[in-house]
């Protein structure tokens, strides 16, 4: 069928276009309610299919397919969306992306702004004042940026703090030897890392120190495999266990707090103190300003 070849014009495409072809492949006639069956020259739905479903042109679905559209309103994203089955979580990170695949006016300035690094004095309080449950600030970089004691005697022995002025998580688990022996579901691990990289430098496109971050990690076979910046995963685990080379087997539950500055309170509460956690009196998602 004319049109419908999935390899038109690569170097012209977006990630939101190439999340558009590989969604459509993705999913069978039957998924959407469409009648199976029948030989297809290409494996999913098709083109016409998918425009049907979305209330637009089968054309206009091949403009930005080819990358030669990259202004889609709102509602042609939504739609896409509902006809591509995107759960909450998806339809999010697929709205981002058609949000940053045009022009840079649509979205604000994302250069380096040496201000994300920096933790305001009150949210080093709420950091002191949560011991002696582990807890940390976690940049939009995987970058670890303030810790209170408690975090500090937990993976100081794990090498996380080797060079205190360069703390990066995802650094971390890719690269130091330790990683891959003390975390005990280190796939799960490192799969949400590479999911986070990922969501920053779709919110971040001109973010070089992000990117320097990447590039740096892609040399690792472990991580290559893992970047897929178009995938749609969802957030943080709430489980993380280690096998501690002094205090053994240790699993928390990690509780994540949106903070000022694009930055996150992470808590890791031991399980066998879980039922303390309403004492810190915070609320994850809600906001720590200075």
């Amino acid at each position: 069928m004319a049109g419908e070849d999935m390899t038109d014009r690569p170097g012209a495409r977006s990630a939101f276009a190439e999340l558009l072809i590989a969604r459509r492949a993705e999913l069978r006639p039957e998924d959407v309610g469409l009648p199976g069956g029948g030989r297809r020259r290409t494996p999913g739905l098709r083109r016409e299919e998918v425009a049907v479903l979305a209330g637009v042109s089968a054309d206009y679905l091949a403009r930005l397919e080819q990358g030669r559209d990259t202004n889609p309103s709102m509602a042609v994203v939504d739609a896409l969306a509902t006809a591509l089955r995107f759960n909450e979580t998806e339809r999010a990170h697929f709205g981002w992306m058609a949000l940053t695949t045009g022009s840079e006016s649509r979205c604000p300035s994302t250069a380096f702004d040496p201000v994300l690094d920096q933790v305001p004095a009150a949210l080093r309080s709420v950091l002191d004042a949560l011991a002696p449950t582990p807890a940390f600030a976690l940049g939009p970089r995987a970058n670890v940026l303030a810790w209170n004691s408690a975090w500090a005697d937990l993976v100081a022995p794990l090498g996380l703090l080797d060079d205190p002025d360069e703390v990066n998580l995802a650094v971390w688990t890719f690269r130091h030897p330790s990683a891959r022996t003390t975390v005990t579901d280190w796939a799960q691990f490192a799969d949400h890392l590479a999911d986070q990289l990922a969501r920053t430098r779709l919110r971040r496109p001109d973010d070089e120190r992000i990117a320097a971050i990447i590039a740096f990690l892609c040399t690792e076979p472990e991580f290559a495999r893992r970047w897929q910046p178009h995938r749609l995963a969802e957030d943080v685990p709430t489980l993380l266990g280690f096998e501690h080379p002094s205090r053994g087997t240790l699993t928390f539950t990690v509780q994540t707090l949106a903070a000022d500055r694009d930055q996150q309170v992470v808590i890791w509460l031991p399980r066998q103190t879980e039922a303390r956690a309403p004492e810190l009196r915070l609320v994850p998602g809600h906001a720590v300003g200075e």
